[in-house]
Parts: C-alpha cells; structure tokens; sequence
C-alpha cells in the first residue's frame, strides 16, 4: 500500500487509514492535545481527579473532534520539564505557566482575546468575560506587556476551619482579631484539639509571618514605596521587591532595628505557642495547598492554612470546612499596630495554560478552542464547586468554603509584601525556628535576619543589573 507522503491527503486519511501528523489531524478529522501540568489538586499521581476527568468529558461532548490528555506531573520537577520542553521545541499544546521560559516560546493571546469568544452568544471581546480584577487590560500580562496565560482561577490562601470543632468549642468564625485567635485557640485546646495545623513547612510558617509583618510594616508604606513596577523612580500600588531591597541596604528596613520586625517575631511566637501543632518541626509536609492536611482532615486540628486547590483534599473531615482570613493585629495587641488590616491577595495564575509557540494549525485551534470553553462559567461551575476553586470569570460563583480567600480587604494585595524571605540556599524556617524552638534568643534571630536579608538584597541587585544605582553601592 502506498504511503501517506506518496498520496494526496484526502485520498490518503480515505484510503489508507493514516493520520496527516503536520496538521494534527486523524483519518476520521479528530484532532488531540495534551494538557501537562502539576497535580495541585490532590496526591495522584495519574490524574487531577474525578471533577477534572469529567470537565474534559463535558468539553469532549461539546467538540466530538477534539481529544483532550492530560499530563499529571509531578510537582518537585515539572517546573524543569516543562522549561526543558518550551527550550527545545518539544512541549505539548497545553502548558502550565509557571514554568521557565522566554516570551518568543509561547503564543501571546491579545489578538485573540479582542475578538469574540465563540462559545458566548453576542460577546464581543473574549477579555470581557474574566473579572477585570484579576484579569483585564490591566491584569494578566507578561513583563512585555502581552497576555500568554490563560486562568482558569484564581490563587489565594486562608485559613480553613473545621466548623464543627469551632462550636463545640465555642469559637465564633471568623476569628477578627489576634487576640481573638490566641483566645479561640485556648478555647479550641480546652475541647481537646489542637489550634492549628502546623508542620516544618515553608508555607505555614512563611504565610504566618509575612501577613504579621505586612499589618506592623504597613506605616512605612510611603517611605518605602519609591519605585514603579517596572523599576524607574516613583510610586506603586504596593512597596516593589526592589524598593525592599534598597529599604535593607540603606537601612530603612533593619530587623535589629525597625521595631515592627521585632515585634512581627514575637506575635509570630505567640501563634506557635499558642496555636500551633506541638511538634511542627517533626512533621514532614505532604501538601502544598494545606499545612499539615494530615491532622487536619483526619479531625485532630480545628483550623489550618490552605489555598483553594486544597478544599478537594478536606472531603473526609470531620465536620463541614469553612475558611477566613487571618485575623487583624489591633492597639489592643501592640502599640505598634495602625490597625491595618490583614491582606494577602487573589490573582489569577493558579491554574493557568499558555500554547507554546511551536503549537500550529489544527492542533493551535484545538488548544484555543479549549481555553475558550474555559472561559464560560456554565461550563467551569461543577467543577469550580467540587474543587473549591475561586472563578477568575464575571457571572461564576465562589465556592461557599473558599470564597473568603477572594474577598474583602483580605483579597487585597499586601502593600509592603511583609518581611523580605531568604538569600539563595537558605530556607524562612532556618530563620526562625531556631527562636521558635527555644534555641536562639529573639535578638540573635534578628541579627541573623539582618544579616540574610542583606545578602538576598545584594543577590538581587547583582540579578538585575542595578549596582549602578547609588543606594545599591554598598
């Protein structure tokens, strides 16, 4: 029989059964794309779960010519694999964002997302589909100014409680105020679980002391905001990374100094007395979207920090899940509070997908016609409501568990970004769990604070070529 390359192509996917593989297409029209990502939604390692399996089912149904894979990756590597993929010209049709690349190895969207989404009867721009807060001509862009992601959500963190242990406690969600939190969780101990779900994590202990110490450091916001976002002189929204690092080398954000750093070290003590999983440092984590699920779900701890990929993990817990943000520090709990209150953010970019560049004709339409489905709440809301997922669209319902984590002033990005992290090769928990488990003193630890946070200052001036600059001469 003769060979594809030997026949015209009607001729050949008639008679011979073969597939045209340049365009992507088979004998019978159907075109197939792979979707390669991490697993942010629970610990499988073949699938990301039955609500995902039965969204493509949905889209498959709505375009019987288009085959929808999925890649599950792992977590710890899929950042490389990905990065190694784009690099080389190999990657699927469907890519997760976060994920090392150069802008000319994907596909922009701009052009696409000005014309209509086919799937939405009478809209005119596909962009004006997504809530302009998270994703919008503003929002959403890449350092070139072009969009490459599409969101299928939106990412934030908070923390979930388990509303069953709250009233037999007798504990009152939301918690509003720190003082509240350390009350409730000597309420929650007395009932006979522990506070909060700890482990020696980067995030719980991360997220603890950067909303702490955004709250104290908020009263520097004018004096440290003296940056734009694309680094010339001038203000921003919120305090730039390198408006911090000058802040550190010139001495304006000083740990053995700036009283607010102190006392950010001290509150954060007093949660993981207070409120913390009593051997923390023991537990090796096993969930990057909830601290400690283990005790957590298991029932053993009434609350912990989670982002919203995490609620499909809490299915079997012991009563219903609810989240909220973490409290505000007041007067009432130090002098050196303003009162400001307690941010994170919500941002689109949890789960989101870009088309690399080498993704061409039927195969480029398939993945487009993909993202486009997505982008139709009727489509996305069983599977936003089984997963917990925050909707980046206009007309998409929250999930009632999680949709405190996109709300209010909490939703907010922080405005100074809270304590800066840590210099290459050294983790946020080496800088305090030293103090945390009674082996360093407090001033020791800020010493030791001071001192990385200058190195991760110089480390990034170095990056980013502003050693010309004179508040970088050290």
């Amino acid at each position: 029989m003769a060979s594809c390359a030997a026949l015209g192509l009607t001729a050949a996917l008639a008679l011979t059964g073969c597939s045209d593989s340049d365009s992507g297409v088979s004998a019978d029209g159907t075109v197939t794309i792979t979707l390669a990502g991490p697993n942010q939604w629970n610990s499988e390692s073949g699938t990301f779960g039955k609500p995902w399996e039965e969204l493509i089912a949905r889209f498959e149904k709505a375009e019987p010519k288009i085959k929808v894979k999925t890649n599950v990756l792992p977590l710890a590597d899929f950042s490389k694999t990905l990065g190694t993929q784009l690099s080389a010209g190999t990657a699927p049709e469907l890519v997760f964002y976060q994920v090392p690349h150069e802008p000319y190895m994907v596909h922009t969207l701009d052009d696409e997302l000005a014309e209509p989404n086919p799937y939405v009867k009478g809209n005119k721009k596909w962009l004006d589909l997504f809530d302009p807060k998270y994703y919008g001509p503003d929002k959403g862009s890449n350092a070139e100014g072009k969009k490459e992601l599409l969101p299928f959500n939106v990412v934030s963190t908070g923390i979930y409680y388990n509303e069953g242990a709250f009233a037999k406690a007798g504990v009152k969600a939301p918690v509003k105020t720190f003082d509240d939190l350390l009350s409730a969780c000597g309420k929650l101990k007395s009932a006979g679980y522990d506070p909060l779900a700890m482990d020696g994590s980067e995030a719980g202990m991360g997220w603890t002391i950067k909303t702490i110490s955004n709250m104290l450091l908020d009263k520097y916001y004018d004096k440290l905001n003296v940056f734009t976002s694309d680094g010339s002189k001038g203000t921003n929204s919120f305090v730039t990374d390198k408006a911090r690092y000058r802040a550190i080398l010139t001495g304006d954000l000083d740990a053995t100094k700036t009283p607010e750093v102190r006392e950010s070290v001290k509150l954060l003590k007093q949660v993981y007395d207070q409120c913390a999983t009593k051997n923390w440092s023991g537990i090796a984590p096993t969930s990057s979207s909830v601290v400690n699920v283990r005790d957590f779900s298991s029932g053993k701890a009434a609350m912990a920090w989670g982002t919203p990929f995490g609620y499909g993990a809490l299915a079997d817990v012991k009563g219903r899940v609810a989240s909220m943000p973490f409290p505000t520090i007041t007067k009432d709990t130090t002098p050196l509070s303003t009162d400001a209150p307690a941010r994170f953010g919500a941002e689109a970019g949890g789960t989101s997908y870009m088309i690399p560049s080498t993704v061409k004709g039927a195969k480029y339409d398939a993945a487009l016609k993909f993202l486009q489905w997505m982008s139709v709440p009727g489509n996305t809301q069983e599977w936003i409501d089984a997963t917990g997922a925050l909707p980046a669209l206009k007309g998409a319902e929250a999930p009632e568990a999680t949709k405190s984590m996109a709300q209010g002033v909490w939703s907010e990005k922080m405005r100074i970004g809270g304590q800066p992290d840590a210099p290459k090769g050294v983790t946020v928990v080496s800088l305090y769990d030293g103090y945390l488990l009674g082996s360093k003193s407090l001033d020791e630890t800020l010493q030791n604070l001071q001192d990385s946070w200058r190195k991760l200052a110089q480390e990034q001036v170095q990056a980013h070529g502003w050693g010309d600059e004179s508040w970088a001469q050290d």
